[in-house]
């Protein structure tokens, strides 16, 4: 029963090898080995400290604010990279992606900072009766 449910993985892994190979030249290596490595030994303990240092002084709302610019820039790092660096679609490429990414950065912190100046409003009415 295992060898059945493992054997779809087990198939798409061949499938994704077999169009690996044609690609296999030497920056797809350096990406498949690097990639981990400069990740798992550089940019996820500087993220870690980074994240702990962070926390010890900031308030949630600006650590949610953090987390959504940091998963945002994320995201639209295949369109600031090169122009087309993700499959056409209709209306994707013709927006400007930095333009995008600023005012999504800049709402997101608009809310941080209404969320930090409305609560201690809304908690002192609540207190009051």
């Amino acid at each position: 029963m295992r060898f059945l449910l493992a054997l779809p993985g087990v198939a798409a892994l061949v499938y994704g090898v077999t169009l690996l190979v044609p690609l296999a030249d030497i920056p797809v290596g350096i990406w498949l080995v690097a990639g981990p490595l400069v990740h798992d030994l550089l940019l996820a303990p500087l993220i870690a400290v980074a994240g702990y240092a962070i926390s010890r002084w900031a308030s949630p709302p600006v650590l949610v604010g953090g987390a959504a610019t940091g998963v945002l820039c994320l995201l639209a790092v295949p369109l600031l990279w090169r122009t087309y660096g993700t499959p056409p679609s209709p209306g994707l490429h013709d927006g400007d992606t930095w333009l995008g990414l600023g005012l999504t950065l800049a709402a997101v912190w608009l809310a941080v900072a209404l969320f930090t100046l409305v609560k201690p409003w809304v908690e002192a009415r609540k207190n009051r009766g």
